[in-house]
């Protein structure tokens, strides 16, 4: 729990599951600022590339996110630019593993700032999701760097249809490719109380509308809402599910 100097605080809970593939390649991470109250970020890296290579691209986006987060100066530094900042750079290392480990390592991203004065940011690459609710209700999710995500976007199929697309895996943009990643920053100038971000990679988001996730975010506090995502995922799964994972983070009022 991080509290700010204001009459707010941040209340925060990750959650990470295997599923029911034999190697775990999400990572997760929620990262208090080291010097300034208030302030975190949190992100999602779902790596794909074989037993170890996905694995080694995710930790790579969450070893990166760190260092640039440890660097980050709220009060002078663009928490847009630091979000890119991530990406690229974690895109970059990701390219020298795949050299130096002949394997093909990728990865997507998620990840937000919240900052001191209730600013924040959202980046991500690929099919990670970043959720903005206000109570229930959403208020901007991100767009996916998918081939089903651009259909939806041309009118040739509904979101409902994407979702058991057979093509549904397919991206058109992530870390550790050839091309360099796509950099989608969004901006939120004022998080009020009762809002909630939810960053989480496909293996969750998969199986809920944006109206399930809302209602489960602002009902339960966020430990438990990110235990009964995971729970209802697993079920939907069906024995089939991927590695999924979450970063929630609620803003409430100071006791």
């Amino acid at each position: 729990m991080i509290t700010s100097p204001t009459s707010f605080r941040l209340v925060a809970s990750t959650g990470i599951h295997r599923g029911d593939r034999p190697y775990q390649q999400d990572q997760v991470e929620i990262i208090p600022h080291p010097r300034v109250q208030g302030c975190l970020l949190a992100v999602v890296a779902d790596g794909m590339g074989g037993k170890s290579g996905g694995r080694k691209a995710a930790d790579q986006v969450v070893l990166t996110a760190r260092q640039v987060f440890d660097r980050y100066v709220p009060s002078k530094d663009e928490s847009a630019q630091s979000l890119a900042q991530l990406i690229n750079e974690s895109h970059l290392m990701i390219r020298l593993t795949a050299m130096a480990f002949e394997e093909e390592p990728h990865s997507t991203v998620g990840a937000f700032i919240v900052n001191p004065d209730l600013s924040a940011d959202l980046a991500h690459a690929g099919d990670s999701r970043i959720y903005h609710f206000r109570g229930p209700d959403m208020i901007h999710r991100t767009l996916d760097d998918s081939y089903v995500q651009r259909l939806v976007d041309e009118g040739q199929i509904t979101e409902d249809e994407a979702n058991v697309h057979p093509q549904a895996n397919l991206l058109t943009g992530c870390l550790g490719t050839q091309q360099d990643p796509p950099v989608s920053v969004h901006r939120i100038h004022q998080l009020q109380i009762g809002d909630s971000l939810l960053v989480c990679s496909d293996g969750l988001w998969h199986y809920f509308t944006p109206k399930e996730l809302g209602a489960i975010v602002h009902t339960l506090p966020p430990r438990e809402a990110a235990e009964m995502l995971i729970g209802k995922a697993r079920h939907r799964a069906r024995a089939g599910g991927d590695n999924l994972s979450l970063a929630l983070v609620r803003v409430e009022a100071a006791n």
